[in-house]
């Protein structure tokens, strides 16, 4: 059965399979689907082998080791479709307060994101997740299990804390209030 598992993980590749599509592919139950995952994970782990078992955006997947990157970079080819500052941006805005639409994304950057939002979800790293409550029903949106792939990503819990201790917070008063006085002519 590990055979099998190993080939079925294989020839899906980076697709990956969710933990019900394996137990229905071997027909066997959740416990012993994960026994089995854990006894080739194992395998993998004892032998100087170059594959790895990981769970990135709720499948499983066979992933190459980290120690063999080095050797990896040296063959693969730059891929010109990288992501731009703002498209990392717009990224960050939507995995860290998912869902959230457009125009609240717009607010945050200071900028329209029309575009970048079709850019991402073109890549396959966003996606409509329905609708908000808010008037006119603006899309909203949300990362996919492709941006957790991309980002070797498990889930969203493992993104970065993010530092909010050098953000000054405005009280109201200081809004309309200025520490600069107007020089008398």
């Amino acid at each position: 059965m590990i055979s099998a598992l190993e080939s079925i993980l294989f020839a899906v590749g980076e697709e990956g399979l969710k933990l019900e599509e394996i137990e229905g592919i071997l027909e066997l139950n959740e416990e012993d689907t994960l026994k089995l995952i854990d006894e080739l994970k194992d395998e993998y782990s004892k032998k100087e082998r170059g594959l790895d078992i990981k769970v990135l955006g709720n499948s499983y997947k066979l992933v190459t080791k980290e120690d063999n990157l080095k050797y990896l970079k040296k063959i693969s080819l730059e891929v010109s479709n990288n992501l731009s500052e703002a498209a990392l941006e717009t990224l960050a805005i939507i995995a860290y307060n998912e869902p959230i639409t457009r125009v609240a994304i717009d607010e945050l950057r200071g900028v329209n994101s029309s575009q970048m939002v079709r850019n991402l979800i073109a890549k396959g790293l966003i996606m409509n997740a329905g609708k908000s409550d808010l008037p006119g029903r603006p899309n909203l949106y949300k990362t996919t299990d492709y941006f957790l792939d991309y980002f070797n990503l498990p889930d969203l819990s493992k993104l970065p804390e993010i530092d909010t201790s050098d953000i000054e917070i405005l009280d109201d008063k200081d809004l309309y209030e200025s520490k600069y006085t107007e020089i008398e002519e």
